[in-house]
C-alpha cells in the first residue's frame, strides 16, 4: 500500500469488568504493551496511544511508545481517536486505523490489510474486518457481533444477534444455517480523519444505542462499511480475568 495511515490505540483505564486493564501483566508487560507492539509489526507510519490515564500513558513512555492524553469524558474508542487525530493534527484524507488496546495479539498484517482496503475502495467512508465463527455456540452468543455484507463486500448488519436468520428448517435440520458461513466482526476500523471527525460529531442513532454497536451509526447515516475477510485473525480481546489468565499462559508459552 503507498499511501501512509497512522494507528491509534484507545485505551482508558476505568474498565466496568476489569479496572486497569491496559496495565494489567501478561507474562512479565502490561496489556497495552503487548498490544503495541502487536500493532507496531504493521506499515503505519506512527503508532500512538491514546488515554485518559497518566499511568497509562507513563506506562507507554517506558517501553519506548507514543502516548497522547484525552479527555476522560469520551464515551467510546471512536471519540477517543478522533481527539487523538486532531491533537496529532493529522490531515484530513490521512488513513488512521483504530486498533482495541485490549488486542495483544492483532496481526499487523491485518492492519495492513484494513488500511489497503479503504485506500483501494472509493466508496467506503469505513473499512474493517471479519472472519468465520470458531464453533457453533458463537452463532447465538451476543457477545459476539455478526457481520452481513453485499455483493461488493460492504456491510448491510452489524447484530448481536444470530445473522443470518432462516425462515424456514429444511430437511429436519435443527442447524438451519450453516454456522461456518456466519461471519463474526473483528473490531478494528480504518477511516479517514476528515470522515472520523464527522462521525464522532454525529449523535448516537437509535440501531446503535439498541444493539450497544457504534459502527451502526455509519449505516445509519447511509455510509458504507467495507468488510474485509481477515488473511490473519487476531486472538481473543481480554473483557474478564478468565481472559486474562489465557492469555498469560499464552504469551508465557
Amino acid at each position: 500500500m503507498s499511501e501512509a495511515f497512522t494507528v491509534v490505540i484507545p485505551a482508558r483505564f476505568g474498565s466496568q469488568r476489569l479496572p486497569g486493564k491496559p496495565l494489567r501483566d501478561i507474562a512479565g508487560r502490561p496489556l497495552i504493551q503487548r498490544t503495541f507492539e502487536s500493532a507496531a509489526l504493521c506499515g503505519a507510519s506512527n503508532v500512538v496511544v491514546a488515554t485518559d490515564d497518566e499511568g497509562i500513558s507513563q506506562a507507554v513512555r517506558k517501553f519506548g511508545g507514543q502516548s497522547c492524553m484525552t479527555s476522560s469524558a469520551h464515551q467510546s474508542g471512536t471519540d477517543r481517536v478522533a481527539e487523538a487525530a486532531r491533537i496529532l493534527e493529522l490531515a484530513p484524507t490521512e488513513i488512521i486505523v483504530n486498533v482495541q488496546g485490549d488486542e495483544p495479539d492483532m496481526p499487523g498484517e491485518l492492519i495492513d490489510q484494513v488500511a489497503a482496503l479503504l485506500s483501494d475502495d472509493p466508496d467506503a467512508m469505513v473499512a474493517t474486518a471479519c472472519t468465520a465463527l470458531d464453533h457453533p455456540q458463537q452463532y447465538s452468543d451476543p457477545s459476539v457481533v455478526k457481520v452481513v455484507t453485499d455483493s461488493k463486500g460492504h456491510a448491510i448488519y452489524f447484530s448481536r444477534a444470530a445473522i443470518p436468520h432462516a425462515r424456514e428448517q429444511e430437511g429436519g435440520s435443527s442447524d438451519r444455517v450453516p454456522w461456518r458461513n456466519v461471519r463474526r466482526h473483528i473490531g478494528i476500523y480504518a477511516y479517514r480523519c476528515r470522515y472520523l471527525q464527522h462521525l464522532s460529531q454525529t449523535p448516537p442513532c437509535p440501531l446503535e444505542i439498541t444493539e450497544a454497536l457504534e459502527q451502526l451509526r455509519v449505516l445509519w447515516l447511509g455510509d458504507k462499511i467495507a468488510v474485509a475477510t481477515a488473511r490473519k485473525a487476531p486472538g481473543p480481546g481480554i473483557d474478564t480475568v478468565a481472559d486474562l489468565e489465557r492469555a498469560i499462559r499464552d504469551f508465557s508459552g
